[in-house]
């Protein structure tokens, strides 16, 4: 039977025991940043040839060849725009054609161009613009945008007598840009493929 005395010294030699953990205290340490794992789709193109537009290209195969009917409620000013649409990464290469034309001059479109993209020169880190000269006369800019920016990827293409073609990459979602890193660098790859293989008909 154990007394009083044999209790108590029990208790201090768990006491004692439990103040001499050498000094080792519990760690927590925060968990990194983490955003969600994206699935990208495989890379394989195919040529785009419609006979509103006067020019071909080739676009991904995930990504859905879908015209424009309606802008702000109105036709389109012309039958070739279009969006390369990619569901899966709900992102789309947004494009407008327009004929050149003494309402819509080549010094127009190129300063309404570069006009849109500085319009993100508040939010923009940079703009690192570079100049498209390819075979076949197909001429432009194009405007990568680094920074929290709503269309981080832009360009134009023209034969700069009578055709403008003007590209836009928009992602739509709320997440923070951080995450949206590698989904903007793989469309971007796409509006790149689609530049190198352009060409006037």
């Amino acid at each position: 039977m154990m007394t009083s005395k044999n209790f108590l010294l029990l208790i201090f030699s768990l006491l004692f025991c439990f103040s001499c953990d050498n000094g080792s205290q519990t760690v927590f340490n925060p968990k990194p940043r983490s955003y969600p794992k994206i699935q990208f789709p495989s890379k394989s193109f195919t040529k785009v040839t419609t006979p509103a537009c006067p020019f071909t290209f080739e676009r991904a195969e995930y990504a859905e060849f879908v015209r424009d009917t309606l802008f702000f409620n109105e036709k389109p000013e012309n039958d070739c725009w279009f969006d390369l649409y990619v569901p899966s990464l709900n992102g789309t290469i947004h494009c407008s054609y327009y004929e050149i034309s003494k309402e819509n001059s080549l010094d127009k479109l190129i300063t309404d161009a570069h006009t849109l993209s500085n319009k993100h020169g508040v939010k923009a880190e940079f703009i690192d613009d570079f100049v498209i000269s390819k075979p076949g006369k197909v001429f432009g800019n194009v405007m990568n945008i680094e920074g929290d920016v709503a269309t981080p990827f832009q360009f134009y293409l023209t034969d700069s007598t009578s055709h403008f073609l003007r590209g836009s990459l928009y992602v739509r979602t709320q997440i923070n840009q951080d995450s949206l890193a590698p989904v903007y660098e793989f469309l971007k790859t796409d509006a790149m493929h689609m530049i190198n293989t352009f060409e006037w008909r």
